[in-house]
């Protein structure tokens, strides 16, 4: 039960979300694989019997450990630091570089109990123990600095194995492992950061282009009744003031001023009744580009299939442009989808609109009744003698489909028959 839970949850979680749990599980489970290395093999064979004492044995091993759990801590603070969500002050980095060097030291004083023959593990243990903080590093300074203070530290770490009485072989193959495994480390760090944060600036420029979709339809409605308003607004502001002087000279013409004022507001709001009408009834062909281009704008993949219903009775295409328009909502409001299909298939006596989307968020219900979209849009279609069905279908997608009965064609006038 607990495995299921969490691979609902996993299900649940958006796009950006995996990715972002991804990327940080894999760099901290290469953090803890890299220290593992280090910690175990201070504590093999030719180590417990070189004759050092108990107490560097200990003590190196408790460094890898200390500095494993450090680095996990400096691991997703650089992380966050190079997204710009948080900044990372200097306490981590400062403890990290003194575990490592607390490790690394421990581990160069147990090969001098050994001796590099018959430990030659040394070198795979000391470019281990480096990679951590140097992928943490190349998070948080210029590439140049941490590429500097490698080259610097594997030169000091090749050094240490001079000392210990290692050959000239040995000594450039600690130089080189420690500069490939730490610098391929940073390397993985970086890109895997830089990824994230490319992914971070399309989700939020993706919202961005959402919200300016929905933005720019409230501009062209407020356009639509400014047009439809403000002229016929400023002729009663006119013709008003010209009445009240008229009625002030006795005129018996201010009569026909407030008529003429009277008609023209009569007028205006017939035309305001228009354009929300159009607003709320638009046909169904509008309301598919709509759809298709507030989806896109999110960044969801949308295919069209159909004529558009063009040959369709205004008031069917009314009711399934409100169809269009909450199946549109719903996608965008539930769950993660990636992909929309939107199918109109008009036949002889109905047509059906057809829309499906992935993306349905695992445990998600959708009850009989609906919400109170699905509700006012069955009554909609109620109206014209359709029905709908909405719901997910169980393999993650979920499915809308509305069905209106098209009335019968009429038939051709017979001609008169002639006598």
């Amino acid at each position: 039960m607990w495995v299921w839970g969490q691979v609902r949850r996993w299900k649940g979680r958006s796009g950006y979300d995996k990715i972002d749990l991804y990327t940080r599980g894999t760099l901290h489970t290469l953090t803890w694989m890299s220290l593992v290395c280090p910690v175990l093999l201070s504590v093999t064979r030719p180590v417990r019997h070189s004759g050092a004492p108990v107490a560097l044995i200990a003590g190196t091993l408790l460094a890898g450990i200390a500095q494993g759990v450090c680095s996990v801590r400096l691991m997703g603070g650089s992380l966050e630091s190079y997204l710009g969500r948080r900044p990372l002050g200097r306490t981590w980095p400062a403890l990290g570089a003194g575990l490592m060097l607390t490790n690394t030291a421990g581990l160069l004083a147990l090969g001098t109990y050994t001796g590099p023959e018959k430990f030659p593990e040394l070198t795979l243990a000391l470019a281990a123990a480096t990679m951590p903080l140097f992928a943490s590093l190349a998070l948080i300074t210029p590439v140049w600095v941490s590429s500097g203070a490698l080259a610097v530290l594997a030169a000091a770490m090749s050094g240490g194995v001079r000392l210990t009485g290692g050959s000239a072989p040995l000594v450039l193959q600690t130089f080189l492992g420690v500069c490939f495994s730490a610098g391929l480390f940073a390397v993985t760090a970086r890109l895997s950061a830089w990824t994230l944060d490319v992914m971070a600036k399309l989700r939020d420029a993706q919202d961005v282009e959402t919200r300016l979709a929905v933005a720019e339809e409230r501009l062209r409605f407020g356009r639509d009744m400014h047009d439809v308003l403000g002229r016929n607004l400023a002729v009663i502001a006119l013709k008003s003031e010209l009445a009240v002087e008229l009625a002030q000279r006795g005129k018996p013409t201010a009569l026909d001023q407030m008529v003429e004022v009277q008609r023209i507001a009569r007028a205006s709001q017939q035309e305001v009744r228009d354009v929300v009408r159009g607003y709320r009834e638009a046909d169904l062909g509008t309301e598919l580009l709509g759809a298709q281009g507030v989806l896109k704008a999110a960044g969801i993949s949308v295919a069209v299939h159909g004529d558009g219903g063009q040959q369709l009775p205004s008031a069917v295409q009314s009711a399934l442009g409100w169809a269009v328009r909450e199946a549109a909502t719903n996608v965008l409001r539930h769950g993660d989808p990636q992909r929309c299909a939107i199918r109109l298939e008009t036949g002889r006596d109905e047509v059906r609109l057809v829309v499906e989307n992935d993306g349905v968020t695992p445990g998600r219900t959708v009850l009989p009744g609906g919400g109170s979209g699905l509700t006012g849009l069955r009554e909609r279609l109620a109206a014209v003698g359709g029905s709908l069905e909405a719901g997910p279908t169980g393999d993650g997608l979920f499915h809308l489909t509305a069905e209106v009965p098209l009335p019968p064609p009429r038939k051709p006038a017979h001609p008169p028959l002639e006598t």
